[in-house]
């Protein structure tokens, strides 16, 4: 039983190795594929299942002076923009910067149309509602980014 328990330990603590080596990396990286892919999606028509609440949304904040092509256009690189320093690791500080503005405007709708948001304002969301909430996630990865740009580490508390 103690070499059982032994073997156990050894394999949670390698686990947790790995995990803390590499689970920055792999955080980045996939909050960087999620951005440049479905930005990517907002360049065709259609492909997006969040194009024309992005849109809407977006319309009503410049009230309704850019196009739609462009505000699509605008979006899409905009979440390029901030996949690709993901990606790469590359101009973190205004990568995050773009990041967080992003997500401002992701909830904008859940204040604009609560109708397309929320079944039941304000405790059952419908589907666009659950893809905007679910960016919690995003920050919160942002803000675990964000705390190792100079270098700092992460601790539990």
């Amino acid at each position: 039983m103690i070499l059982r328990g032994k073997r156990i330990e050894q394999a949670d603590t390698a686990i947790i190795a790995w995990m803390s080596h590499y689970g920055l990396l792999l955080l980045r990286i996939s909050i960087g594929i999620i951005f440049f892919w479905f930005g990517f999606l907002k360049y065709f028509s259609g492909l997006s299942p969040a194009e024309m609440l992005a849109f809407k949304t977006i319309d009503t904040l410049t009230l309704h002076l850019l196009s739609e092509k462009t505000i699509l256009f605008g979006l899409a690189t905009w979440e390029v923009l901030i996949g690709i320093g993901l990606l790469f690791n590359i101009f973190m500080r205004e990568t995050l910067l773009l990041l967080f503005l992003q997500m401002l405007g992701t909830f904008t709708p859940l204040i604009l149309f609560p109708s397309e948001t929320f079944h039941i304002f304000p405790i059952a969301l419908t589907l666009e509602g659950q893809y905007i909430v679910k960016n919690l996630v995003i920050i919160s990865a942002g803000i675990v980014l964000g705390a190792t740009l100079r270098g700092g580490k992460i601790v539990t508390p």
